[in-house]
């Protein structure tokens, strides 16, 4: 059955079908069979239940708090300060992409959000520097999936909100890794322009009265991220609330900056519209599956299923890395954790290993999350870069360019198996 499920749903998704009618229609065909549509008639009381989640006010603000930074020229002036950081190393301006990236993912929560804002302020200097135009697409959607992995992080919530895990700690867990995988991105830059130099572009000159000169503008990024995560751990906000305090702040800066008018607040406010429509959507359609699958008993034959294999543990894990890989391949990232999440949470949890935590899980998942981002065919990050190239071209430029990047994830995957105190030593330390 669950085989059955599975095809079903990459069947839908290869017909071109939206990713939540593709969840509504199997959840309602599901339930007429096993059901009888019974659970069809309690479709309302499921989704007011669910629509009262506080935590889930969070996606909307973060996607605000993307929007405002974007549209008050916040980004702009950040990628100018790192260019002048980071540019000297072989690759040149492709660092400063991990670079911004990471800087911006730090107040976003969106992957998406992350590599459209870098990846608008940084495309035109392809031609103008003479980049390798492969690698450097790739380097910006490989960048931008660093969106849902530093906090702070809509993925995140939104794996608590379906795994009843502290915010907070998968917040701090996700630091560190999403450090390490910024540093191996770029260890992946410097290897393919060490390669190949010509790949690396026109060097660009710069000295340290230009760096200290443009270090005023990495300060609103950095503002944004201790008032959004400094709110969190010093107890004044929840991560709900913090969301609004970010919203707040950026205002004030883009007020500071001269930007903060009627115009680019309506842009901001359609913007969120019609992301946050699109997610919670999503969302809902995949909570009346899980729904559906519950009743069904679907994740108890997985777990029978699991257990028969006689495989050890950390054979499973890897054995769901691969589920995942594959199936990143066809499914959309959030649909994809929507629709998994709650059968593979309890086969891990009953693993019986300490170091395989809920906390390590969540960040497990979404780097795995991640690498569908950049992996063809419905790799969203290379669709939102391939929308960017002002002047055209294949996708499979962007797809090819994402490769080395890819690999760099793979190290990290398994790093974060062999060592879970990478991601759990900080909240850990914190809270236990």
């Amino acid at each position: 059955m669950a085989a059955g499920i599975l095809i079903g749903l990459l069947v839908l998704v290869l017909s071109a079908v939206p990713v939540a009618a593709v969840l509504g229609i199997l959840s309602f065909i599901l339930d007429e069979i096993a059901m009888d549509g019974r659970l069809t008639a309690a479709l309302a009381e499921i989704y007011w239940d669910k629509s009262k989640e506080f935590i889930l006010v969070a996606v909307p603000m973060f996607i605000l708090l993307g929007e405002i930074m974007l549209r008050a020229g916040i980004a702009r002036r950040m990628y100018g300060a790192v260019i002048q950081w980071l540019s000297w190393l072989p690759g040149g301006l492709m660092h400063a992409n991990i670079g911004s990236c990471t800087i911006f993912a730090a107040s976003s929560g969106s992957s998406v959000a992350t590599a459209a804002t870098v990846g608008t302020v940084a495309y035109p200097e392809i031609e103008k520097r003479k980049y390798n135009e492969r690698l450097f697409l790739g380097s910006l959607a490989a960048g931008g999936t660093l969106g849902i992995l530093v906090p702070p992080s809509i993925n995140l919530i939104i794996y608590g909100l379906l795994t009843d895990t502290s915010v907070p700690e998968l917040y701090l867990a996700g630091i560190f890794p999403g450090l390490i995988l910024s540093g191996l991105f770029m260890v992946a830059i410097i290897g393919a322009c060490i390669y190949r130099p010509s790949w690396g572009g026109s060097r660009i000159e710069t000295n340290w009265g230009e760096r200290i000169r443009t270090l005023p503008h990495l300060l609103p990024p950095i503002i944004l991220f201790a008032a959004v995560v400094g709110s969190i751990y010093g107890g004044i906000a929840t991560p709900t609330e913090a969301a609004s305090i970010g919203v707040m702040v950026a205002l004030i800066i883009a007020a500071s900056f001269r930007t903060l008018n009627i115009k680019m607040l309506r842009d901001a406010f359609e913007g969120t519209m019609r992301t946050t429509a699109m997610i919670m959507l999503i969302v809902f359609a995949a909570i009346f599956l899980n729904f559906v699958l519950g009743f069904m008993g679907i994740t108890q034959a997985m777990l029978n299923f699991i257990a028969e294999l006689g495989l050890s543990p950390i054979q499973t894990i890897y054995l769901i890395v691969v589920f995942y890989l594959l199936l990143g391949m066809f499914m959309e990232t959030l649909s994809m954790m929507l629709t998994t999440v709650p059968i593979v949470f309890p086969i891990v949890m009953k693993l019986g290993v300490p170091e395989f935590s809920d906390v390590w899980f969540g960040i497990l998942i979404t780097l795995l999350m991640e690498a569908a981002l950049i992996t063809p065919p419905i790799g969203v990050n290379l669709y939102v870069v391939q929308g960017i190239r002002t002047r055209g071209g294949k996708f499979n430029d962007v797809a090819i360019g994402a490769v080395p990047f890819v690999g760099a994830m793979m190290v990290m995957i398994v790093l974060l198996i062999s060592a879970p105190s990478v991601a759990t030593w900080l909240p850990n330390a914190v809270y236990h």
